[in-house]
């Protein structure tokens, strides 16, 4: 099995962390804080405007899953057009990004993003680009809502049950 990475910021890291764990084929999440500057943050460095964006890492096995499906999840559960902004989360840690470090990721990538951008009929919010950098968020926001049930997540729940479908 050969194991592709992609890092996708998509509003609160809690929730997309919980929605890509459904699917068969995704091998591994974290979440963290990406492409900021170059300093580890803390979680309140980052809800003080760090310039970090919450983001989940996701492992998958493309034989299983491939990254234009991920991507289609992704895109099913944001608002491309909303500047940092998903929900009720506001600042710029909630900006929505697609964050590549295999540059033969970027024409599905790129791909998906058009038909995106063309389905929505305006420009997309969401970045497009090469991870700077990625920092492991602290211990208590991994599966998060795994631990805590009835934490708020801007995805709505009937997203949550998609593999039972």
């Amino acid at each position: 099995m050969s194991v592709k990475t992609i890092y996708l910021a998509g509003g609160c890291f809690w929730g997309m962390q919980k929605f890509f764990d459904q699917f068969d084929g995704v091998t591994g999440t974290e979440v963290g804080y990406a492409n900021g500057p170059d300093k580890a943050p803390t979680y309140q460095q980052v809800c003080s405007d760090s310039g970090h964006a919450e983001t989940v890492r996701i492992d998958h096995d493309p034989d299983k899953i491939s990254l234009e499906e991920l991507l289609g999840y992704f895109f099913m559960v944001i608002d491309p057009l909303s500047v940092n902004r998903q929900g009720n989360d506001t600042g710029i840690q909630y900006r929505t990004g697609i964050y590549y470090t295999d540059e033969s990721q970027l024409p599905q990538i790129k791909a998906v993003y058009q038909a995106q951008e063309e389905k929505a009929g305006a420009k997309l919010a969401v970045e497009l680009e090469p991870l700077k950098n990625f920092f492991p968020a602290e211990e208590y926001h991994q599966k998060y809502l795994e631990k805590n049930p009835g934490g708020y997540c801007h995805i709505g729940e009937r997203y949550f049950h998609l593999k039972d479908d």
